[in-house]
């Protein structure tokens, strides 16, 4: 099964991300936006990961999580992959409030994968953000970036840390589909 660890916005902060994207979503055409019940912050990308590995994984994910204070978090702005936006393939928004903190929870939850024995991350290293859109073929985001460049959404606490199932399109599912396996509250 493939596998992330993630933070979700809550309700009222997809809302106001809503808000913001929906004037720009038929500005370039080749763009797949995100569907709203798959945003998310990745803290960590686990990769495909069989049920012996899952049954060490949850208790190190678990005391890792646990040793995490709740974070208070804000997305803003835009920025693209690669960096320019000239040549894109995605479109994100960042993440604003305890970036340090947050790095530190990303650095736990991927570390206990590692220890749990899931393929390294081929990710290099952990950059906050929210994806907004995606492209098969690389293309200019520049005006996107620019329109989005003052979005501020209101603050909000990051209170749990969720074990996510991706289920890609195929037999069973006619879209990429997430499924929350399960969830740890960090500390208050």
């Amino acid at each position: 099964m493939r596998l992330f660890v993630a933070l979700v916005p809550p309700p009222d902060v997809l809302d106001e991300l809503e808000e913001a994207v929906r004037p720009h979503l038929g500005d370039i055409p080749e763009l797949r936006w995100i569907r709203r019940e798959l945003v998310h912050v990745t803290l960590a990308f686990l990769g495909d990961v069989d049920d012996r590995t899952l049954d060490r994984l949850l208790p190190r994910l678990e005391r890792a999580v646990g040793r995490h204070e709740r974070l208070s978090l804000s997305l803003a702005g835009a920025g693209a992959f690669p960096g320019s936006g000239t040549h894109a393939r995605v479109l994100w928004t960042g993440l604003y409030g305890d970036r340090r903190a947050l790095a530190r929870l990303a650095a736990s939850t991927a570390a206990a994968g590692r220890r749990a024995g899931t393929p390294p991350d081929k990710h290099r290293s952990f950059r906050p953000h929210v994806t907004l859109a995606r492209s098969r073929r690389p293309v200019d985001v520049r005006p996107l970036m620019e329109s989005l460049s003052a979005f501020a959404s209101g603050a909000w606490t990051a209170d749990a840390v969720h074990l996510v199932r991706s289920h890609l399109p195929g037999k069973q599912y006619s879209q990429v589909t997430y499924e929350t396996l399960k969830t740890w509250s960090l500390r208050t």
